[in-house]
C-alpha cells in the first residue's frame, strides 16, 4: 500500500477539506485561522472567487502550452502586467515553477553575465532545496546535510541579526558590512564575485528584516566592483511586507528580483526579472523548462494582481501588519519566554529563548502545536526552529487579527505554566 514519505512531517494535524479566505476547514467542519497561508503562498486567501473563476475559465481553454513551443495569452498578459509593478528597468522576465528554479536561473545568469565564479550569500538566508540552492541556503543545516559535496564557489557573510548578537541594529550592521569587506580580502576577491543573493527579510532564518544602511552598503559595493545584487523576494514580494516589494522599505534598487509564492495564489509559478540588457547576457539554452509559465498558473497570477490592486491588499498588509506586530509584541513583553518579536508587514516572528538567552526550541514547538489545537495554524522557523511565525493571507481583517492574537495570548500563557 503506497503512502507518503515518512520524512514529510506535518506541522499541524489538520487534514484540510476546503478553504475560504483566511480559514481552512477539516473534514468534520472545524474551522482554523490559517496564519501559515501555505508558507506565504495564498496571498489572496483560500479560493478567492476571482482567482477561482480565472483558473476555471483557463482550464476549459488551454491547460498546458509549453512556452518555448507556443505562446499563450495568459503568459503574455502576465508579463505585461508585471511590467507595471516591477522595479524600474527590470523589464525582462523568465518564468519557472518553483522558487528554487528561479534562484538557479539567477545563479546561472549571474555567472554567465559576469564571467565570475563566486556567489556571496548571507547567514540565515533560505534560497531553496536543490543542490545548488541548498548550497546558497544557510538558515539551517537540515536543508543541506547529507548531500555533500555541495556546489563550489559560494561564500557566506553575516546578516545584521541584532538580537542574535546582542547588539543594537547599527552595531550589527557595521559588523556585517565590515565582515563582508574582510571576506573580500580573505576569501573571494571582488573581481571573482558574480553576485550577492539576499532576502529583504530572512524567511526560514527567523523573520529578521534587513535595514536601509545594510542594503545600501551592499548596493555600494556591488556598484563599485561590478557585482550583481539579487534580491530574493520569493516570500517578501507581492505585498507581503506592506509594500509591494520587501526592498521598497529600504530604498535600494536590485539588479535581479526573484518571485514566487504569493504570485499566483497557490498555483505553482515563479520567475526572475532583470533588465533586457542583463538577461541577454545569459547563454543560449540556459533557460527553459517543460512546465514553466503554465497557462492556468499565469491566469491565476493575473487574477491575483487584479485582487491585490482592487482590494488594496498592499495597504491592508501594512495596516494589519502593524496591528499584528504591536499585538504580538505586547504579548511577548508579558512573558520571559519570548526574547524578541519582530517583522515587517504580515511577516511576524516571536523568538522563544531561555532565561539566559539560549534558543528555546521545545517551548516554541509546544506553542505552535497548542495554537493548532486551539484553532490557529502557525509555523516555526529559525536555525533552531525556536521562532513562531505568523503569515496570514493579505486579505486578513482587523477582527481576524484580534482573534488570532487572543488565541496566541492564551497559548503563550498555557505553555508558560
Amino acid at each position: 500500500m503506497a503512502q507518503l514519505s515518512p520524512l514529510l512531517k506535518q506541522a499541524t494535524p489538520v487534514v484540510a477539506d476546503h478553504g475560504e479566505g483566511v480559514y481552512l476547514y477539516d473534514a468534520d467542519g472545524r474551522r482554523y485561522l490559517d496564519f501559515t497561508a501555505g508558507i506565504g503562498v495564498t496571498s489572496t486567501g483560500h479560493c478567492h472567487p476571482h482567482v477561482v473563476q480565472a483558473a476555471q475559465e483557463q482550464v476549459g481553454k488551454l491547460i498546458h502550452g509549453q512556452y518555448t513551443t507556443v505562446m499563450h495569452q495568459p503568459l503574455l498578459e502576465l508579463t505585461r502586467r508585471l511590467g507595471d509593478v516591477l522595479p524600474a528597468g527590470l523589464d525582462s522576465l523568465f518564468f519557472s515553477n518553483s522558487g528554487s528554479e528561479a534562484v538557479e536561473a539567477a545563479l546561472r545568469l549571474s555567472r554567465q553575465a559576469t564571467g565570475r565564479p563566486n556567489i556571496v550569500v548571507f547567514q540565515g538566508g533560505f534560497h531553496g532545496r536543490t543542490v545548488a540552492t541548498a548550497t546558497l541556503t544557510t538558515s539551517g543545516t537540515r536543508f543541506s546535510a547529507g548531500i555533500s559535496p555541495l556546489m563550489s564557489g559560494v561564500h557566506m557573510a553575516p546578516f545584521p541579526y541584532a538580537y542574535r548578537y546582542g547588539w543594537d541594529e547599527s552595531t550589527a550592521t557595521e559588523f556585517a558590512l565590515r565582515e563582508l569587506d574582510y571576506l573580500f580580502a580573505t576569501v573571494t576577491s571582488p573581481a571573482e564575485t558574480a553576485a550577492f543573493f539576499i532576502e529583504p527579510v530572512l524567511g526560514e532564518g527567523g523573520y529578521v528584516p534587513a535595514n536601509p544602511e545594510f542594503l545600501a552598503g551592499l548596493r555600494q559595493r556591488a556598484d563599485e566592483h561590478g557585482i550583481l545584487l539579487v534580491l530574493d523576494e520569493i516570500q517578501t514580494g507581492f505585498g507581503r511586507t506592506g509594500k509591494f516589494w520587501g526592498h521598497d522599505h529600504f530604498g535600494v534598487h536590485p539588479d535581479v528580483v526573484l518571485i514566487a509564492k504569493g504570485l499566483a495564489s497557490g498555483f505553482p509559478l515563479s520567475g526572475m526579472a532583470t533588465s533586457e540588457e542583463l538577461m541577454s547576457q545569459a547563454w543560449p539554452g540556459s533557460q527553459g523548462g517543460t512546465y514553466g509559465g503554465n497557462a492556468v498558473a499565469c491566469a491565476a497570477a493575473v487574477a491575483t494582481l487584479d485582487v491585490i490592486q482592487r482590494e488594496g491588499l498592499v495597504d491592508n498588509a501594512a495596516d494589519r501588519g502593524r496591528q499584528l506586530l504591536e499585538g504580538a509584541r505586547h504579548i511577548g513583553e508579558k512573558t520571559p519566554l519570548i526574547g524578541d518579536v519582530r517583522g515587517l508587514g504580515l511577516m511576524v516572528g516571536s523568538e522563544f529563548t531561555t532565561p539566559d538567552g539560549q534558543p528555546d526550541t521545545a517551548t516554541a514547538q509546544a506553542a505552535q502545536k497548542e495554537a493548532a489545537a486551539r484553532g490557529l495554524m502557525l509555523l516555526t522557523c529559525g536555525a533552531h526552529m525556536n521562532v513562531v511565525r505568523m503569515i496570514p493571507p493579505l486579505v486578513v481583517d482587523a477582527a481576524q487579527v484580534d482573534e488570532a492574537l487572543d488565541i496566541w495570548s492564551e497559548v503563550v500563557s498555557s505553555v508558560a505554566k
